[in-house]
C-alpha cells in the first residue's frame, strides 16, 4: 500500500507512527509545567514573606517545606493508580489524558493567584490533572506497538527525550521569568504551556484513533470489575488476612504518627489488596510470574527515585545555599541547575539506547531488569560527588558548582538506564486488560519514592548534608548489586518476554541495522 493511501494513524515519521509525535508534543508541553512547578517550589515555600526581589514567599522553614515537598510529589504520581483504574473501566486513555489536560490548565491558572488558599487548592488540581494524565498517555505509546515490534523501546526512548526536554525548557525559562517578574509568573507560564500541550492532543486525534480507546465490556465474562476482585478478597482466606495485617498497621500508623501517613498506608493496603487479587485471577502461571516480577521491580523504582528526587528538595536547597553559583561575573539562578538532568538526556539517550542496542546484538546481558539495577548503581555514584561538594563546604564555607554538574551526569545515565526501560518493561509483562492500572502502580511506586526523598531530605537538618549523601550512595550500590545478584531467577520468570525482541535482532539483524543507523554510530 503507498504512503498516499494510508490511514493518518498509519502513517509514519523517522520510521515511527505519527502519533508518537503528538504523544511527544503533548508530553513535553505538560512536563514543562510540572517540571517548572517543581524547580519553584521549594524555593517558594522557604523565601522570606518580605524582602525578596522575586516576591514574597511563605517563610517556611526548609524541613517544612521539604515535608510539602515530599507529599506533593508523591501524590502527583499515586494518583496516577486512579487515574489508570478510570481510563480501563470508565472512560478509555485517550479522554482520560484530555480530562487530564484541561484539569492542569486550572490547576496552574489557580496557582498565579497570590492567595494561600489558590497554593493548595492549585496543587490540588495539579496532582489530579497528572493523575489522570500520566499512567494514560505512557500507556498510549505502548499501544502504539503491535506485541514484538522492535521498534517500541526505541519510541520510549524518544518518548522521554519529550519529557526532558520539557523539562529542560521549563528550568531554563522559568527561571529568568521567575527573576524579572517574580513567582507567580512562573507559576503562570506554566500554565500557558500546559495550554499548549492541550491544543497540541486535540489537533492530533486523527494520527491516535487506534490507542487509548475504551474497550470495556460488562458482557463479556471474562472482564472482571475492580469492585468483584475486592468482593473476592473476603473469599481467600490468605489474602483477606494479609490484608487485614496491613490495616491494622495502617491505623497504628494513623495514631502514633499523623493521620497523612495512616491515610497513605491505608490507601496501600487497598492497592496491595487490590495486586493480591489480580494476581490471583491471572490465568495461566505465566502471566502471574510476569506480574511477580513486575511488583519486584517496582522496589528499584521506590529506591531510585528516592534517592534521584533530592534534585528537587534537598539539592536544590544546597544548591541555593552553599554552591558557588556565580560564572564569569554572573550569578546562575539556581533553578536553572535543574536543567543540567533534562539537557544530558536529550544528549545521551540515542547514545545510551544504542549502547544497550549493540549488546544486545552481540548477545551480551541487556534485559530490562539488568538496565535497571546498573541504572541504581550508576545514579548512586553522582552522590559520591556531592559527598565531595559537602567535604569541601567543610573545609572552605563554600562548594564549587563542578560537583553538582558531575552529580546530575551521573543521575542522567543512570535514569536512563532505568526510567524510559521501565515504562517500555510495563508495556511487555501486563495483561491488556490491566495496563493503565499497572502503569498507575508504576508512577505510584515513583510517588512513594518520592516521598522517600522528602524524609530523607528532612534528616539533614539532623544529621547533615555529608551524612545523608554518604548513606543515600551507600544504600543505593547495595540495592542496584543484590537485584544484579538474582538477575538469573528474575529473568527466568519472565518466560523470555523480551526473547522475540532478541530473536528479531538476530535474524533481520541487516534490516534492522539498515532502518536504524543511530546503532550503527
Amino acid at each position: 500500500m503507498s504512503s498516499t493511501t494510508l490511514q493518518p494513524h498509519q502513517r509514519e515519521l523517522f520510521g515511527q507512527p505519527i502519533g508518537l509525535y503528538i504523544l511527544f508534543l503533548t508530553e513535553m508541553w505538560e512536563r514543562f509545567s510540572y517540571y517548572g512547578m517543581r524547580a519553584l517550589l521549594v524555593l517558594y515555600m522557604t523565601t522570606e514573606t518580605i524582602g525578596d526581589d522575586r516576591g514574597p514567599g511563605l517563610g517556611w522553614t526548609d524541613k517544612e517545606a521539604l515535608a510539602l515537598y515530599g507529599w506533593y510529589t508523591m501524590l502527583v504520581y499515586v494518583m496516577s493508580i486512579p487515574g489508570g483504574m478510570i481510563a480501563d473501566k470508565l472512560i478509555g486513555q485517550k479522554k482520560a489524558v484530555l480530562v487530564g489536560a484541561i484539569v492542569l490548565c486550572l490547576g496552574h491558572g489557580v496557582l498565579v493567584l497570590t492567595d494561600v488558599w489558590a497554593f493548595y487548592t492549585g496543587l490540588g488540581l495539579v496532582i489530579l490533572g497528572v493523575g489522570l494524565l500520566k499512567p494514560n498517555i505512557s500507556t498510549m505509546v505502548g499501544g502504539l506497538y503491535k506485541e514484538g515490534d522492535i521498534r517500541r523501546d526505541k519510541g520510549f526512548s524518544i518518548f522521554y527525550i519529550g519529557i526532558n526536554l520539557g523539562s529542560l525548557l521549563a528550568t531554563l525559562i522559568i527561571g529568568l521569568v521567575v527573576a524579572e517578574w517574580g513567582w507567580h509568573a512562573g507559576f503562570g507560564l506554566a500554565g500557558v504551556v500546559m495550554l499548549l500541550g492541550l491544543m497540541n492532543y486535540l489537533y492530533g486525534q486523527k494520527y491516535l484513533t487506534q490507542v487509548g480507546n475504551f474497550e470495556y465490556d460488562k458482557n463479556d465474562e471474562n472482564e472482571i470489575s475492580y469492585g468483584q476482585l475486592f468482593s473476592k478478597l473476603f473469599s481467600s482466606p490468605k489474602q483477606l488476612m494479609i490484608a487485614i495485617v496491613l490495616l491494622l498497621i495502617s491505623l497504628y500508623g494513623w495514631y502514633t504518627l499523623e493521620w497523612g501517613y495512616g491515610l497513605l498506608f491505608i490507601f496501600l493496603t487497598v492497592v496491595v489488596s487490590l495486586m493480591m487479587m489480580i494476581y490471583k485471577e491471572l490465568n495461566t502461571q505465566i502471566y502471574k510470574d510476569r506480574f511477580l516480577v513486575l511488583l519486584i521491580s517496582f522496589i528499584m523504582v521506590i529506591v531510585f527515585w528516592g534517592a534521584f528526587e533530592q534534585a528537587g528538595g534537598l539539592m536544590n536547597l544546597y544548591t541555593e545555599s552553599k554552591i558557588d553559583r556565580v560564572l564569569f561575573g554572573w550569578e546562575i539562578p539556581t533553578v536553572m541547575f535543574q536543567s543540567l538532568n533534562a539537557g544530558f538526556i536529550i544528549i545521551f539517550a540515542t547514545v545510551v539506547a544504542s549502547v544497550w542496542a549493540k549488546r544486545k546484538l552481540k548477545g551480551k546481558e541487556a534485559s530490562s531488569l539488568f538496565k535497571m539495577a546498573l541504572g541504581i548503581i550508576i545514579m548512586g555514584f553522582g552522590f559520591l560527588f556531592m559527598v565531595f561538594a559537602a567535604m569541601e563546604f567543610e573545609r572552605s564555607g563554600t562548594s564549587s558548582m563542578i560537583w553538582l554538574v558531575l552529580a546530575y551526569l551521573f543521575h542522567t545515565i543512570g535514569e536512563l538506564c532505568l526510567s524510559p526501560v521501565a515504562l517500555s518493561f510495563i508495556t511487555k509483562l501486563t495483561p491488556v486488560k490491566y495496563a493503565s492500572l499497572m502503569m498507575g502502580v508504576y508512577f505510584a511506586a515513583t510517588g512513594l519514592g518520592s516521598k522517600v526523598a522528602g524524609i530523607v531530605g528532612e534528616s539533614a537538618s539532623d544529621f547533615g548534608e555529608y551524612t545523608v549523601f554518604l548513606g543515600i550512595l551507600v544504600f543505593t550500590v547495595i540495592i542496584g548489586s543484590l537485584f544484579i545478584l538474582i538477575l538469573k531467577p528474575l529473568k527466568r520468570l519472565t518466560h523470555g518476554a523480551e526473547d522475540n525482541e532478541r530473536m528479531m535482532h538476530t535474524d533481520e539483524t541487516e534490516g534492522f541495522e539498515l532502518a536504524d543507523p543511530d546503532i550503527n554510530n
